[in-house]
């Protein structure tokens, strides 16, 4: 068993620094790149640099947002900033996943962005070293490679089949080009088996709507 994540020993926020980006999904452990630009947001990393580093990314609740404040999804994922650059008037940061969060009240603020009080309570076990459940491997892979084969996107299938289950959902539903909906249910899934499932049917459901794709199950 790996050792715990250094930020499981660290207190979670009273509160959160939101960034709402549509299709966009950060898991627990996961890592997010982002190309941060507009004035607001740049407010936010500064901000989240000077104090614990974490970023509350969540998704607008419209599949069409409009306005400077759309209305949100309740639940989001808090990613640690792991890597910051600076290129011209724009931030290059990653993310690494910390903790879902579900929003209880937004808060005032006089920097541009948006901040909300989060519940971190629910999501407890996002702070282990890794998840456990059962997960069909085989079927997901063997899905995966059609889908990815069906796009013309190229994988390495070797690495990816010797990393454990955990990295191998996280990493597969975080970048598969899924509608937002999808995003938020691999999202809101209940533990790892169930984000597996969910993944595994989403993958499939895929391949059976291309033209001949009605022998895609497995």
């Amino acid at each position: 068993m790996a050792g715990k994540p250094p930020w499981s020993t660290r207190p979670l926020p009273v509160s959160l620094p939101l960034f709402p980006l549509t299709g966009v999904l950060l898991l627990p452990r996961g890592l997010l790149p982002l190309n941060i630009f507009e004035q607001r947001y740049l407010n936010m990393v500064d901000d989240a640099l000077a104090g614990d580093r974490l970023i509350g990314m969540i998704q607008p609740s419209d599949a069409e947002p409009h306005g400077f404040n759309p209305p949100l999804h309740r639940i989001g994922c808090a990613g640690r900033i792991a890597s910051f650059a600076e290129d011209g008037e724009r931030y290059l940061i990653t993310l690494v996943g910390v903790s879902r969060f579900t929003v209880t009240e937004e808060v005032a603020t006089t920097r541009l962005y948006r901040r909300a009080v989060p519940d971190w309570a629910p999501y407890g076990a996002d702070l282990a070293a890794d998840s456990s459940g059962p997960v069909d491997r085989p079927r997901l892979i063997g899905g995966l490679k059609q889908y990815f084969q069906l796009r013309g996107l190229q994988i390495d299938w070797k690495a990816l089949e010797a990393t454990t289950d955990d990295r191998l959902v996280t990493t597969m539903a975080m970048i598969c080009p899924f509608g937002p909906v999808e995003k938020q249910n691999l999202l809101q899934a209940a533990d790892l088996a169930e984000r597996a499932r969910l993944l595994t049917g989403l993958v499939e459901m895929a391949l059976l709507e291309r033209p001949g794709g009605g022998s895609a199950r497995h």
